[in-house]
């Protein structure tokens, strides 16, 4: 994996920070504008490292085939009380956000937080979500449960009141960034005294994978509904093990892993169906405490473009570095601002997001308007097909098709200075149409 992958040295603060780029999202081939290409599945671990207080910060590993993983970056982000543990990473409207516990084992803690990221290296705080109950001791372990485009998160509770009461909660998000937060919903069925509570669906059922804090046990229990009606369907292995994390695997097939919090080290299972599972092995993750897995195009998107016109020789701009909604996006000189930046991201059927690196916003036709003259601005990324673009060369430059209008990205009256405004207008041959980019 060392030869796969370039590494480079970014500082972060006052630490240097070796960080293994994972190549682009869309190929970009031969041609500026190639197409993106079907990619293989890699595997990224986010982790915390340990009970010292240098080794509760997020750590993110890469790995090819879901059992060695290689660092891809200390991160050095520890959130606003200085301490992160047990992230759960979820990828969602362009962004990479984690949810993490907030203090350690011995210190209490009532919430738990959301950071998020598009480059899985420079991560920024974005909500803290109280726990909502009375008497809370401990919130512990959230994780994220995805269905659609609604985004869970289930956390562990525990309350001043009772010594083994520990219960999953689930809490929904009400809004697509992640700042907004419904109160608690009990897993109800699910027996008291549970704690990393894991869920994925299969069909219509919903299996949880679960640590007894009473017998150190990882159960699995299955439901017709997330809030209700749940079964045990036994223990999986003895004491020893915690924090479990189940990912789907290329081939369609199960990888559970779990925290020898014992004697250390992450531990993984295999399974065709959620119910037999293989024996546990070891996992080659140097360092790794109990955390996440996630499934991504092994072409993953942290290469970042500088998007030029051809006719002036400026780039995609948006106007005075915003990261507001509606923000207007125009040419400007460049000036290597995170606001001249940009990935494309793959959204399927042969489209991609354009999403820009200071507010994680996706290029937009406002409106959705179909017109000619339609206003070009960035927005939160939401998966409407007026945020999709495909990408069609022309020559050694390409131009950005709209899905939804099928009219090109287009510089208004082919204007050369800084501030020309950007639309979309019919395709046709001239050059305020045509686009490079650059990676920075």
């Amino acid at each position: 994996m060392e030869t796969s992958i370039r590494r480079r040295m970014i500082a972060i603060g006052r630490r240097a920070v070796r960080l293994a780029v994972p190549p682009l999202l869309v190929a970009v081939g031969a041609l500026a504008g190639a197409p993106p290409a079907s990619a293989a599945t890699e595997y990224l671990y986010t982790t915390f490292r340990g009970d010292a207080a240098a080794d509760q910060e997020l750590w993110v590993y890469r790995s090819t085939d879901a059992t060695t993983f290689g660092v891809l970056a200390d991160t050095n982000y520890r959130g606003p009380t200085g301490v992160l543990r047990d992230p759960s990473i979820v990828r969602h409207n362009g962004r990479y956000y984690v949810a993490h516990t907030v203090q350690s084992w011995t210190t209490n803690s009532t919430h738990f937080n959301i950071a998020s990221s598009t480059d899985l290296v420079t991560w920024t705080h974005v909500a803290s979500v109280a726990s909502g109950i009375a008497d809370t001791r401990f919130v512990w372990a959230p994780e994220f449960f995805v269905e659609g485009s609604t985004v869970r998160v289930i956390a562990s509770v525990a309350q001043t009141t009772c010594s083994n009461c520990f219960r999953p909660y689930v809490y929904t998000a009400q809004n697509g960034d992640l700042t907004s937060w419904s109160g608690p919903v009990p897993m109800d069925g699910l027996g008291a005294n549970h704690i990393d509570t894991f869920v994925v669906r299969s069909g219509s059922t919903y299996h949880a994978f679960v640590k007894n804090e009473t017998t150190k046990y990882i159960e699995h229990w299955t439901s017709a509904g997330l809030t209700s009606g749940w079964t045990s369907r036994g223990t999986l292995w003895s004491s020893g093990y915690e924090g479990p994390a189940v990912v789907q695997l290329e081939n369609g097939s199960w990888r559970i892993y779990v925290d020898r919090y014992t004697n250390g080290g992450i531990w993984s299972a295999t399974s065709s169906d959620l119910n037999t599972w293989s024996g546990l092995g070891s996992v080659s993750c140097a360092g790794c405490r109990h955390g996440t897995v996630l499934a991504v195009p092994s072409s993953s998107p942290s290469e970042r473009y500088r998007v030029t016109a051809r006719h002036s020789g400026r780039v995609m701009d948006v106007i005075g570095a915003s990261t507001a909604d509606r923000a207007e996006v125009r040419q400007w000189g460049w000036n290597g601002g995170a606001n001249q930046l940009w990935t494309f991201e793959d959204a399927g059927g042969g489209y991609v997001r354009v999403v820009n690196q200071n507010g994680g916003r996706c290029l937009d036709v406002a409106g959705a308007s179909t017109a000619n003259g339609a206003n070009v601005i960035q927005y939160a990324c939401t998966g409407g097909s007026n945020q999709q673009w495909q990408v069609r060369p022309t020559g050694s430059y390409f131009q950005l098709v709209a899905r939804h209008s099928g009219k090109c990205l287009d510089v208004v009256n082919a204007g050369t200075g800084d501030g020309a405004d950007i639309q979309q207008y019919t395709c046709g041959s001239q050059t305020n149409q045509q686009w490079s980019r650059t990676a920075s």
